[in-house]
């Protein structure tokens, strides 16, 4: 039997009670079904907003560097390696990217964000899989250096530059932009109609064609570009032996450390390229504080997706589209969203109610009749939770998903060259 066949054994066990990896169809679905959902509480609510090609085209540049550090956690954590300190290697993309994007133009600072982050990989690797160091506290404390390390060169470059200070950057030259023409403004006619699902169609598909970052078009290419690297590859099926059974792959002459280096580079570079997404693209110009703790959110979004691609996608538009929210209409759309947790919370009532869980389902039931009393009995909601919504999504989905969830099995465990012997 060949190595790559019994390490694609090894790399792709069945799941657990024999249910199905989340396939694109399902994931089409999911989305037609999310969006009529939408559709029906835009209607119910009024709250126009919610899909508009504004609130759609927000909601992906929010997104983008979400999903960037959660292909960058994918990366890490299929080969074995936890990445708490996806945040610290976003903030190095962020300043290295503005620091040569701002001098020698943007292209040039996303190969150096690129390198920054890759460089907070390498940091990484070398603590956890050379010295054995537990992955969390690795983790962490490259967030903490990456912080201050940014805060220290900033002193003494960005101070001392025309436009810039110790806490920002001079503004970097914008990467170019493309709109469809023609397409964007008829999807953007439909989208004012306000018909049901079509309107909302059209406010996506408009959102997708109009002000696109080219940066945004390599970042979405990345999806599928991992998902093949990784699951219809040689390599790929290296490197995921390596995050289920370290020891096996070893025995079939796989080098576990080399792939897991590669891994955790790679890992890195993706997330120093959402942070350069942030200070480039979002916003062009670097900012301390940049980030505001996406690197952990990405990380939640890889979880979500129970370390899929499509699915880690899907939960990083998720959270993207939250936090729009409060930056397209504030409390009309988030009050509106009150309704749609509690038409999805009714769903999860009648599906536990059908697996027999009368317990959890009751629960259910009950925060569903308080969500629709607090919609009904109100027209807006508190600055405060408005705010809170991105941050309390991410608790909700983590919680209703935790039951499906599969991490790689030798994922954060110590590992020794030649344990296996």
């Amino acid at each position: 039997m060949s190595t790559s066949t019994v390490s694609a054994t090894s790399a792709a066990p069945k799941k657990p009670g024999g249910r199905k990896k989340l396939t694109l169809p399902w994931i089409m679905l999911i989305i037609a079904g999310g969006l009529a959902l939408i559709s029906l509480v835009r209607v119910i609510s009024g709250a126009n907003d919610l899909t508009s090609v504004g609130q759609v085209s927000g909601a992906l540049s929010l997104a983008v560097p979400i999903g960037l550090a959660g292909l960058g956690g994918l990366w890490a954590e299929r080969a074995g390696v936890v990445n708490i300190g996806l945040e610290g290697m976003m903030i190095l993309g962020t300043w290295f990217g503005a620091w040569a994007g701002y001098q020698w133009g943007p292209w040039t600072g996303v190969m150096a964000g690129l390198i920054g982050g890759a460089i907070g990989g390498l940091l990484h690797a070398i603590i956890t899989v050379t010295f054995n160091v537990n992955h969390i506290v690795s983790g962490v404390a490259i967030n903490i250096l990456a912080l201050g390390f940014t805060q220290y060169l900033s002193n003494f470059t960005f101070a001392d530059a025309a436009g810039g200070s110790s806490k920002q950057s001079p503004r970097v030259e914008p990467i170019y932009k493309i709109t469809v023409p023609g397409l964007s403004d008829w999807m953007s006619t439909l989208q004012g109609k306000h018909w049901f699902f079509i309107s909302d169609l059209a406010g996506v598909i408009g959102g997708l064609v109009t002000g696109l970052s080219l940066l945004t078009v390599v970042a979405l290419l990345l999806i599928p570009g991992t998902w093949w690297v990784l699951w219809r590859t040689t390599f790929g099926l290296r490197l995921r032996s390596c995050g289920e059974n370290p020891v096996a792959a070893e025995s079939l002459g796989v080098n576990v450390y080399k792939y897991k280096y590669i891994a955790v580079i790679v890992s890195g570079a993706l997330a120093g390229l959402g942070g350069v997404f942030l200070s480039i693209v979002a916003s062009p110009i670097y900012q301390e504080g940049q980030t505001g703790g996406r690197g952990y959110i990405g990380l939640a979004a890889m979880i979500f997706g129970n370390w899929m691609p499509g699915g880690m996608a899907l939960g990083a538009g998720l959270f993207g589209f939250t936090d729009s929210l409060k930056l397209r209409g504030g409390a009309e759309n988030v009050h509106a969203m009150l309704l749609l947790l509690a038409i999805l919370l009714v769903l999860v009532v009648a599906w536990q109610l059908y697996k027999k869980k009368y317990v959890q389902a009751g629960i259910s039931a009950a925060f569903a009749a308080l969500l629709f009393v607090w919609y009904a009995l109100t027209d807006a909601v508190p600055s405060q939770f408005v705010d809170a919504a991105p941050y309390l999504t991410t608790l909700l989905v983590l919680a209703l998903s935790a039951q499906r969830l599969r991490m790689p099995k030798a994922d954060g465990m110590p590992y020794r060259k030649g344990q296996g012997k």
